[in-house]
């Protein structure tokens, strides 16, 4: 069995020129993560990068780069990669509908979804525990590294915003996780974060939600006709969710000619990314945790799903179907 401690990882970066990957259109969770692996292994004499395709698109984590001035650029702005540089893989794993492929050799992946690529990584931390960011706080506490106010800060936020504030999926780990940074944190920036989440033109997106919603038994669904960041579709999902008579929220919007999903579960008996993944087999993919899953439907596949209003149709077919066989 191959060893997964941080030293094994410092052993196999060492001599390397090293990329951290985040997945695309990264959360606050993936930010914290990656930043936090790069001081870790700082510390360890390991100098790294850190890249993400797609853009930062949710305020809040806009405002975290902008408070903090965390070094992370996105991919397109590496133009001198090779397939000798090591890549790590964070919060997410190659081939995933969310990860886009970047030049260099994928060595090492630390992640907290379930695992599901085929690819053979010659190192692998893999953890269930409710946000990544912990995986990262735990190696931390492990090496005894030095972290300062800023770094606590970024990570519990992280680890905040993964767990739905410690409501869903939190593990022993977490609450570890979190009894070391708060002690640390600034919890008068994160209270600001958490209450900095809409933008004036999200309001559209909402409107349009509320406008779209149809239950069938405690599924509540959303159609947004038209496309907006990941981060909004899922915020839009949590608000679907809130609703008393919702327990499963499956909100969709357009995107590149395709549709991308997002769903939040409250059931304990129904994993969200199973369900999620079933619902798009043969026309997308769909995956992530017990309690909230993203998925897509491709665009060369859009054809089977008929015009739009069939769609919408077919698509709750689709996912009640799923449901059914995954509660009953």
């Amino acid at each position: 069995m191959k060893s997964d401690s941080f030293q094994d990882l410092v052993r196999l970066l060492r001599g390397h020129r090293v990329i951290i990957q985040t997945h695309d259109f990264p959360d606050p969770d993936a930010i914290a993560s990656a930043c936090g692996l790069k001081e870790l292994l700082e510390y360890a004499g390991i100098p790294s990068e850190i890249a993400y395709f797609g853009r930062i698109e949710k305020i809040n984590t806009k405002m975290i780069l902008d408070v903090f001035d965390l070094d992370i650029r996105n991919a397109e702005d590496f133009t001198d990669l090779t397939e000798e540089d090591y890549v790590i893989t964070v919060d997410g794993q190659k081939d995933n509908s969310n990860f886009k492929d970047l030049t260099g050799t994928e060595v090492a992946c630390i992640d907290h979804h379930p695992f599901v690529t085929n690819y053979e990584y010659p190192f692998l931390k893999h953890c269930i525990t409710g946000a990544c960011a912990t995986i990262i706080t735990r190696w931390i506490m492990e090496e005894g590294m030095p972290v300062s106010k800023e770094l606590a800060t970024v990570l519990l936020y992280g680890i905040k915003m993964d767990t739905r504030n410690f409501s869903a999926g939190v593990t022993h780990e977490d609450i570890v996780a979190f009894d070391f940074l708060n002690a640390i944190a600034d919890n008068e920036i994160i209270y600001h974060l958490e209450n900095s989440v809409l933008e004036l033109s999200d309001l559209r997106a909402y409107g349009a939600a509320i406008e779209n919603i149809a239950i069938f038994e405690e599924v509540g669904f959303s159609y947004i006709p038209f496309e907006c960041p990941d981060g909004l579709i899922a915020s839009v999902s949590e608000f679907i969710l809130s609703l008393s008579s919702v327990s499963v929220a499956v909100v969709y919007a357009k995107r590149n000619g395709g549709l991308k999903f997002s769903v939040r579960s409250e059931l304990p008996d129904l994993n969200a990314g199973k369900m999620l993944n079933l619902s798009l087999n043969g026309i997308g993919n769909g995956g992530g945790h017990m309690t909230m899953a993203g998925g897509i439907v491709f665009p060369e596949r859009m054809h089977l799903l008929g015009d739009e209003h069939q769609a919408e149709g077919i698509i709750r077919e689709r996912v009640m179907q799923a449901y059914h066989s995954m509660t009953n």
